[in-house]
Order: C-alpha cells, then sequence, then structure tokens
C-alpha cells in the first residue's frame, strides 16, 4: 500500500467543517468552497496532509513559479509496490509530466508537445464529428441511457484512439489503464485499500509493458499520431530522445487526462445546460458558441478540483505560514471562482467576454499538454449531441453517484433520456447552408447595396441575433467559387428574410464584385447564421460605426430601441452620399449623429469616449484604423466595456518600429537574418531548421528556445517578470531582438 506521511502538528488554520468526501463537495466543489475561501482563504487540510489554497491571485502565484513551487508533489509519493520495482521503478513513476520539473519536464513536455500540436488537434476534428455520430447511432433510439458512458467516455476514448493510432479493439484497455492511472495517481494523495491496491498495480504494470512492445514497433514511423511522434523523435546524436519505458508512462497520463477529464466536462456542461436553457438554446441558434459552452463548463467545475506543488521554501500565503516541504493544493474551482478576479462568478455565462480568461488548464509551464485536443473534442461533441438529440436531459441533476477521489470528483454516471421524435427530425435536418434567392436588390449609398434573401418557398430561415453574419458563397470572374462573409442587417424578428449590406471594392479579392453582379430573382447559396460579435445586454449602449461597418450596427439599434434601452449610435462616413441606410436610421432622429468627413472631419472620439460611463458597452465596427482609435480612446472604460468583431489575441505595442536582425542558431550552425515584419519562427521554418509552433501568439510555450546571448524583447504570455528579466529562454513566435541589438544567439 501506498505510504502516506502522517499529518504534521500544529498547522494553522485549519478549516475544521472541510470534508472533501461531503455530498455537498461532489455536487458543486466551487459553492462548496466558496465559503472557505471568504473565511480562511488558504487552510491546513489533515487528510490529505496538504494545504489548500482557494484564492485566484495565490494560484497563479504558485503556479507561475516553479522554483519555489515544485511539481514533484504530484509523483513523489507513488510508492512503487516491492514487486513491480524491475519494471517500474519510483524513479520512472517521478517522470509523470504533472509531476516533474525542468529540465527533466522540459524534454519529455517538449517530445510529447508535438503530438498536440493546434493545427493537428484542428485538423482531428472531422473524425471527432464522425465518430461521435457513429456513437449516436448505436443508442439514438433506445431514448434513455447513461450518457456519461455510453457517449462521452466512449467518444473520448474514440477519439483519443484515433489519435494514438489505435483500432477500435484498443478500447476497453486504453479505459481500464484510465482507471488504473487515477488510482496510482490518487493513491499519492489518499489512503487506499487491499488488495484492490496491488490487483490495479499488477494490472498497470502488464498494461505498460503491452504499451512498450507497441512503442518499439514505431520507433521508424513517420506517420503523425502521437505514439508514432514521440516514439520516432531522436536528439542531434540519432539517439532516441526518450526511453521506450517513459513514453509508456506519459501515454499512461494522458490516457487518463485525455479521456475522462473532458468527459466529465462533458457531462457537467450538459448539466449546466440543463439549468441554463437559454444558453443551450443559444448555441443550438449558434453551434460556433459551443466553444463558449465547454469554456465556461471547466471554469465553472474544473473536472480536476485540484492540482499540486511541494514548497520548497518558507513563505506566507493566504495569510498561512507555508515551510518548506509542505504540500500544496491549489484548488483551481475555487481559483476560477474568485469574486476578486471574475464577475458573477458562479453564474453560467458563456457570453462573457473573454472565455478562455480561467485556470481550468491550469498555467505557466504545467499547463494542460493536452488543452488543443480537449478544446476540439469537446465542443465537436457537444455539438453533435445538442444536434442529433436536442430534449436530451438529466433524470436526476441532484444525484450523488461519484468516484469518491477528492483530488478529481468524477462521476460514475450521467443518466438521460430524450424524446424519440429527435431521432426522425435528426434523419431529416437540414445542411448547414441554404439555397436562397436575392428577393430584393437595391442601392443604398455610393458604392453600396443592399441584398435581401428569401427561401424559395417563403418559409422561415434559420433564427439570428444581432452582429450575426452569414456567407454568401459567389461566383468570380475567373468563373472560380468565392466565399465571403457579410453582416446581417435586418431584424432579427422577422424570419422570412435576410439582408446584408455590400460595399464594392475593385481592390478587394473579387467577392465584393461578385455579390454586386447578383440581380433580383438570382440563386445564392448562404450559410446559416454565426455570430462573432453578439449583442449582450446592458443599460446603456453607444454605437459607433465607421463606412460599411454600420451593417452590423443597424439590428443592433433596433433590438436596443425594441428593449427600451438608452442608446446613441456615431456614424461616420468619407461623404454623405457614401453613407448607406441614412434614410433607415433617420426615424430614431437625435440618437443618431452622422459625422461625413468631408463636411465635419473625423469622427470627435476623444470627445464622445473622454468620460467613462458606467453600465454602458460600447459596440464599434468599421476600418481597422478606427477600431485601434476607439480601443485607445476607451482604455479608461469599465473593463470589458469595448466589444469588437476581432478574435485576435491582446496587441503588444511599441513606440517604434521593429528592425531587423540575425539570430545564430548554435546547435544547427545556421545564422537567419529575420525581417522587421516577420517573426524568428517563420525565418528559421524558412531556412528549414527543426522550430515547431502552435499557437503563434505567444500563449502556449511550444516554441520556447534556450538565450545564449542577445537582449531579448518579450511580447509572450508566458514567462514570468523575473523569468524574462533573466532571459533565459524565449517564445520566438512573437518575441524579438530589443531595439538595437543586432544578433540573438539562441540553442537550436
Amino acid at each position: 500500500m501506498t505510504s502516506l506521511q502522517a499529518p504534521p502538528t500544529g498547522k494553522c488554520p485549519v478549516a475544521h467543517n472541510f470534508d472533501a468526501m461531503a455530498d455537498a463537495y461532489y455536487i458543486d466543489p466551487a459553492q462548496y468552497l466558496e465559503a472557505f475561501r471568504e473565511t480562511t482563504p488558504t487552510f491546513f487540510y489533515p487528510h490529505m496532509n496538504a494545504w489548500i489554497i482557494t484564492r485566484h491571485e495565490d494560484a497563479v502565484r504558485v503556479l507561475s513559479d516553479w522554483k519555489s513551487f515544485s511539481s514533484t508533489a504530484n509523483s513523489a509519493s507513488m510508492d512503487v509496490p516491492e514487486a513491480h520495482q524491475d519494471t517500474i521503478s519510483s524513479e520512472l513513476m517521478s517522470r509523470v509530466l504533472l509531476g516533474s520539473d525542468p529540465d527533466g519536464h522540459t524534454v519529455a513536455r517538449g517530445v510529447a508537445q508535438l503530438g498536440f500540436l493546434e493545427e493537428d488537434m484542428q485538423a482531428l476534428q472531422p473524425e471527432i464529428e464522425a465518430r461521435a455520430h457513429r456513437i449516436i447511432d448505436s443508442f439514438e433510439n433506445n431514448g434513455q441511457g447513461n450518457l456519461l458512458e455510453d457517449y462521452c467516455i466512449e467518444l473520448t476514448t474514440q477519439t483519443l484512439l484515433a489519435h494514438m493510432g489505435l483500432g477500435y479493439e484498443y478500447a476497453d484497455f486504453v479505459k481500464q489503464l484510465r482507471d488504473d492511472f487515477f488510482h496510482v495517481l490518487s493513491s499519492a494523495h489518499e489512503p487506499v485499500s487491499e488488495p484492490e491496491h496491488s490487483i490495479v498495480w499488477a494490472r498497470y504494470v502488464e498494461s505498460n509493458l503491452q504499451l512498450r512492445e507497441l512503442i518499439e514497433t514505431r520507433r521508424e514511423s513517420d506517420e503523425r499520431d502521437l505514439i508514432s511522434m514521440m516514439a520516432s523523435q531522436k536528439d542531434e546524436h540519432g539517439e532516441y530522445v526518450l526511453g521506450a519505458d517513459q513514453i509508456a508512462i506519459h501515454l499512461t497520463e494522458f490516457a487518463a487526462a485525455g479521456t475522462d477529464t473532458t468527459a466529465q466536462a462533458m457531462a457537467n456542461a450538459v448539466l449546466f445546460l440543463q439549468a441554463h436553457p437559454e444558453a443551450r438554446e443559444d448555441a443550438i441558434l449558434e453551434p460556433e458558441l459551443w466553444t463558449r459552452v465547454f469554456e465556461e463548463t471547466i471554469r465553472r467545475r474544473n473536472s480536476s478540483t485540484f492540482t499540486s506543488r511541494l514548497s520548497n521554501v518558507d513563505v506566507e500565503i493566504g495569510g498561512a505560514e507555508i515551510k518548506a516541504g509542505d504540500r500544496i493544493l491549489i484548488a483551481l474551482t475555487s481559483a476560477n471562482t474568485d469574486p476578486d478576479y471574475v464577475e458573477r462568478p458562479l453564474e453560467f455565462d458563456i457570453h462573457r467576454p473573454d472565455p478562455r480568461d480561467h485556470l481550468g488548464f491550469s498555467t505557466g509551464r504545467h499547463k494542460c499538454l493536452g488543452n488543443p485536443l480537449a478544446r476540439v473534442q469537446g465542443p465537436t461533441g457537444l455539438e453533435v449531441l445538442y444536434e442529433r438529440l436536442p430534449s436530451v436531459t438529466v433524470d436526476d441533476p441532484e444525484a450523488v453517484d461519484f468516484v469518491r477521489f477528492a483530488l478529481m470528483p468524477a462521476r460514475r454516471s450521467l443518466n438521460v433520456h430524450w424524446d424519440l421524435a429527435d431521432v426522425e427530425r435528426s434523419q431529416q435536418q437540414t445542411v448547414r447552408t441554404l439555397n436562397l434567392t436575392v428577393a430584393e436588390r437595391r442601392e443604398e449609398a455610393g458604392g453600396v447595396i443592399s441584398l435581401t434573401l428569401a427561401h424559395p418557398d417563403g418559409g422561415d430561415l434559420p433564427k439570428w441575433k444581432p452582429g450575426a453574419h452569414i456567407d454568401l458563397h459567389l461566383t468570380g470572374a475567373d468563373g472560380e467559387e468565392l466565399v465571403r462573409q457579410y453582416s446581417l442587417s435586418g431584424d432579427p424578428e422577422d424570419r422570412s428574410m435576410y439582408r446584408v449590406g455590400i460595399l464594392r471594392e475593385l481592390e478587394s479579392r473579387g467577392g465584393s464584385v461578385a455579390a454586386h453582379r447578383l440581380r433580383a430573382g438570382d440563386a445564392v447559396t448562404v450559410s446559416w447564421p454565426r455570430n462573432n460579435f453578439r449583442f449582450v445586454e446592458s443599460g446603456k449602449y453607444l454605437f459607433l460605426a465607421g463606412g460599411i461597418g454600420i451593417t452590423p450596427i443597424l439590428a443592433m439599434v433596433r433590438e436596443a430601441e425594441r428593449a427600451g434601452r438608452d442608446w446613441q449610435l456615431v456614424y461616420g462616413g468619407r461623404t454623405r452620399s457614401s453613407m448607406a441606410f441614412t434614410g433607415e436610421l433617420a426615424a430614431y432622429g437625435e440618437k443618431v449623429q452622422l459625422v461625413p468627413q468631408d463636411e465635419l472631419g473625423h469622427l470627435d472620439l476623444p470627445g464622445i469616449l473622454g468620460d467613462a460611463a458606467e453600465d454602458t458597452l460600447i459596440y464599434c465596427c468599421g476600418p481597422e484604423g478606427l477600431l485601434q482609435a476607439v480601443e485607445n480612446g476607451s482604455a479608461h472604460w469599465p473593463k470589458n466595456s469595448l466589444r469588437l468583431e476581432r478574435f485576435a489575441p491582446k496587441v503588444i505595442t511599441r513606440d517604434y518600429a521593429d528592425e531587423a536582425f540575425e539570430v545564430e542558431f548554435t546547435e544547427s550552425g545556421v545564422t537567419v537574418a529575420v525581417g522587421a515584419g516577420e517573426s524568428i519562427l517563420d525565418a528559421a521554418a524558412e531556412a528549414g531548421l527543426p522550430v515547431i509552433s502552435s499557437c503563434r501568439t505567444g500563449t502556449c510555450g511550444t516554441c520556447e528556445t534556450p538565450v545564449l546571448g542577445g537582449k531579448v524583447d518579450h511580447r509572450d504570455s508566458i514567462l514570468t517578470p523575473d523569468e524574462q528579466e533573466a532571459s533565459e529562454t524565449m517564445m520566438i513566435c512573437v518575441s524579438r531582438a530589443s531595439r538595437g541589438c543586432g544578433k540573438l544567439v539562441l540553442q537550436r
């Protein structure tokens, strides 16, 4: 049996009422932890011989400082039974990714990360979707079932099979491996009983031996499945980077993290959506929202409540004196619902401005390696489920059927039922494109037309909300198919038609010219509406539009007026004759201010935005110059006041232009010139150097590279300020040589 250190005496404060075995904890960990965070933000829990940290600020502090707070707490106590020490040593078990620190962690993660690149995970999405449909095919006529086992775990297991390049015959093997690893992991933190412990270990060791044999067969494979990618990686001397024994240990980690955690998140999402039907309907109506459903689920209820660290220093956190050698449990779920960090923390709101602003995948160097896969398979699984079985309903949302592991309160079941009419409807569902007819074509202004589109049978079109757009499938001058996006500018309440406004741009790629060729009666294929610029509830609104950017704003002002809200629109254009829909806007009187540039100059943004207004949202659409000016001009407004139709990462601005420089890659013996307008990553890839990347925005750490010389201008979101100052590594997808530094020396 795993040995647990006897609880030390004199550890204070202790939250005497905290019980990680209580039903209330398993039903809603975030709500259960709320009271303890308020009264005792850091407390000692004798049952697990660890300090529990509940506040967001403290969680980020611990997770971001691996030198002071080691991840070895996740593996150091995993005692391997003596009978199996020759096969799996304690030292080998200590190399699990979630339980190791640099440099060993960096090497292993670098190999494993090749199997989780974002573009590869996105490429896996059609296969995940196809498997989701096949799984539902197998049980849809039952009308009821255990959704967790029948669908969620089955889908994540099959996804992992596809990702590992394994056949369906390995499904039971992977499921058992998952359960056994969770048992082994939990045994490092919680008491376990015999003979169960010995039985699990014997099975776990046998599974590892099978994996080692499989790994050796893929050493020379050039396939992109996870096992082949990890097995085939060699160092500069032509030696394999990782042994089969270590790869097997990592694969057991992935079997657990890649199946159960995402399956639990999907099950939790079903429960949240049942409690919040408006969110469910929004996501069914606008499928791009499934990503937000998944993100909000893992913010509100993380699959793993805690992650563990070992303090290397004496430190005060949250009023508690923690000694070097003490174990710390970071309550991720509590940190994600800390009211000092997030507004309305316990509300389930899929329309939060930044859906990824949470610690659901942890942060820092141990941010979940598989998050790109989870962020594909979770939303895909939910979308297919509600597409096929929209009436799915949980029988007893308050059921307490969990595996009693405090670290990960995992459900055993989620019993549901659904209307069998869903099956017939899904068999007859419309492909998500529509063949419409141009019912009307109007000249709205100089160079601007509106197209009113309707179904030939006069029936209702799919619902939409202000801010939505559709794709138009057009024919270019040379007969090629063009797909272009245009905002819907009509009335969402009128289901009989869609209206788009299109500016003819001769210098564009040809889409607007093709659209201007359409005439009344012409057929056109469009997509179902999608919304990346969602109009949300607010007490007041300030709308700012420039040129053709008025189109999504039209539906918003209509909705604000209908709701009786206080609003104002300032609309600018080159000339009055170039400004579309002004006649329509005249009905709103003084709420609309027109600013033709040739008559009145540019929009007076300092005057408009000078005084920050409470309970007011700013919606802005127009050319990039306007968006940037509004973004800068509203920086002093309350957080999240500004809504732009932009989905780019935060821009790091400098008051000087980027300069060209050189990078010497010592291991490759190559020096590369990096232009002012390109990244080190792109320049290195162009030179044929072995560089990898995923996010390309400085947020994932995939391209982290050691720095041997030169001064770096760090522009990433991974390294701490201290690490950036030390400049031992850099993210070459975004960071550059500092101004005046003509050369960097990197180890690659």
